[in-house]
């Protein structure tokens, strides 16, 4: 099953990087597969130092904002417990891992993972269709060079309607990050 969280992995250099990914996850198991891009800060860390944290949040701003890299506000994170790595101090639950490299002529390089820790430390709100219409709309964002602009724009516009009948504050600045990057992104195309 593919599970929506958030990666976080560190640089040689020590710097944070977080990510939105999909990893093929079971909770049943101590193990999941990453697919970074090869050309991603995640992938090229990942190969660096062969670990990261998997964050499952119900912050669907964190997801959008790092999705499409508007990080402007500090997520604050405490170092992990068994790897060299960041914990979000706003996750649900969290899993340090360990990885490998398998062989791949793709654009995405496959890692597998191995649970090395893991903690809770909140409950996850519940189910909301904001929430959930947040990160429909950010996926296909994120995709706009290879999904109609139309797809793009129905998914948006229902997240907007779905913001507005059961959001919050944090779905309402998701909303408008979404908005306004998709915005740049059509006009830095004409």
């Amino acid at each position: 099953m593919i599970l929506e969280s958030v990666v976080t992995t560190v640089a040689s250099d020590g710097e944070l990087n977080i990510a939105p990914m999909g990893p093929d996850f079971d909770p049943t198991q101590n193990h999941f597969e990453l697919r970074p891009f090869e050309d991603s800060q995640t992938c090229r860390n990942l190969k660096a130092t062969a670990a990261g944290v998997l964050h499952v949040t119900d912050n669907v701003l964190l997801i959008a904002s790092s999705a499409i890299n508007r990080l402007e506000d500090s997520w604050q994170s405490e170092a992990a417990e068994k790897i060299d790595g960041r914990i979000l101090i706003d996750s649900c639950r969290w899993y340090e891992f360990t990885c490998s490299e398998k062989p791949s002529t793709s654009s995405r390089k496959t890692f597998h993972c191995q649970i090395v820790a893991h903690g809770r430390r909140r409950d996850f709100f519940g189910f909301n269709r904001a929430k959930h219409a947040i990160l429909e709309a950010t996926i296909a964002v994120t995709r706009i060079n290879f999904l109609p602009r139309e797809h793009i724009t129905d998914l948006l516009d229902r997240a907007v309607d779905m913001v507005e009948r059961t959001g919050g504050e944090d779905e309402k600045a998701a909303c408008e990050l979404l908005e306004q990057y998709l915005s740049e992104q059509s006009a830095s195309k004409t």
